[in-house]
């Protein structure tokens, strides 16, 4: 059998070897291109000495199928893509969990990220671009209303949002019930003026605020409500605890609306010499690797974020998996709510006396 000993040489130019082709491989095993081509399609009718020699030889020359050819010319792209902003840990973390997910079920990811200067409508928009079968949201900001038109082109999850429209999956922990855990912790330690530092605008903020404001009344601690603007980072939760030393009236236990606007609230009661948590309790959320730190101790909730990714990934495949071979796409809404998980660590203890 002829042996081509795979890729053509280096000419004079110096420019490096191609990567060998299937007519290569074609060629080394002595066999034809239409022969080869059917074992890489995985098609009936070689012989499976056939096929092991083919394959046998295609590895010793270092042949790779052209997986993108492949599913192009069956119209399938097997690509899923994912949105997320750099600069939130939580959702970094769930994409990690997004793209283990995708792994085992044979997809790709293509991450598009939102930045300061890109916004969400780019991100997505240059996913459509990459032919992507299905998109993952996670924590998307758009409008519903825009969410529901995109549904209508691709299937649709969304991650840690609520969403409620036809064709869309919403995969999400329960905020309202994590910030009523926070709340019955804070009061079973004897707490009554628990305030709350808020996400500013938008639906996770509006639920997490909702479920402080139920759990105050849930404990007969209504007339104690107050709830502070901020917002998700470090630099939130500093300015918010500033505010909250201006007064001269200082809750004895905080709830912050994330960890890292928990994070900018302990740095700013520390450097005021105030001690927590003998004088102030703080809470955050979303159980981030840094909350875990042995300097840090947070008591937080927990989402639950290996499985929503596995669960979001899980949802887009099923979807695919149906159109392609029933014809169609489902339309009703479908929405899965985690129970949150309540971590208590050294960052709480009962009011001073």
């Amino acid at each position: 059998m002829a042996d081509s000993g795979g890729a053509r040489p280096a000419d004079g130019s110096g420019r490096p070897a191609r990567p060998p082709t299937m007519r290569d491989v074609a060629a080394a095993a002595g066999v034809s291109k239409a022969l080869v081509s059917m074992i890489f399609r995985n098609a009936p009718g070689p012989s499976a000495q056939s096929r092991a020699h083919v394959l046998e030889v295609a590895e010793r020359i270092g042949y790779r199928p052209n997986r993108t050819a492949s599913l192009l010319a069956r119209r399938r792209s097997r690509h899923l893509g994912l949105t997320m902003t750099l600069r939130d840990a939580h959702q970094a973390e769930l994409a990690e969990e997004v793209q283990a997910a995708a792994d085992g079920c044979g997809y790709e990811i293509v991450l598009s990220a939102v930045t300061r200067g890109r916004d969400e409508r780019r991100a997505i928009e240059t996913l459509l671009e990459y032919r992507c079968e299905a998109l993952l949201l996670i924590g998307p900001t758009s409008p519903v209303s825009e969410i529901a038109a995109l549904a209508e082109q691709v299937p649709v999850v969304v991650l840690g949002r609520r969403v409620r429209q036809p064709g869309v999956t919403s995969i999400r922990a329960d905020d309202g019930a994590g910030m009523g855990a926070l709340v019955a912790h804070l009061a079973g330690l004897g707490h009554r003026r628990i305030a709350h530092i808020d996400a500013g605008e938008g639906t996770i903020a509006a639920d997490r605020r909702h479920g402080y404001e139920a759990a105050m009344r849930e404990h007969g601690l209504g007339q104690y409500i107050r709830t502070i603007h901020g917002g998700l980072t470090e630099q939130d939760g500093i300015a918010a605890a500033e505010r909250l030393l201006a007064t001269g009236d200082l809750p004895t236990a905080i709830v912050a609306c994330s960890d890292p606007c928990a994070l900018g609230v302990l740095d700013r009661l520390t450097r005021a010499g105030i001690d927590v948590p003998t004088r102030v309790s703080v809470t955050g959320y979303d159980d981030f690797p840094i909350a875990r730190a042995p300097r840090v101790n947070l008591t937080t909730v927990g989402q639950e974020t290996r499985r929503q990714a596995r669960l979001a990934v899980q949802a887009a495949v099923e979807c695919l998996e149906n159109r392609n071979s029933a014809g169609g796409a489902e339309t009703r809404p479908r929405e899965t709510v985690l129970p949150p998980r309540l971590v208590i660590r050294a960052s709480t203890a009962p009011p001073p006396r």
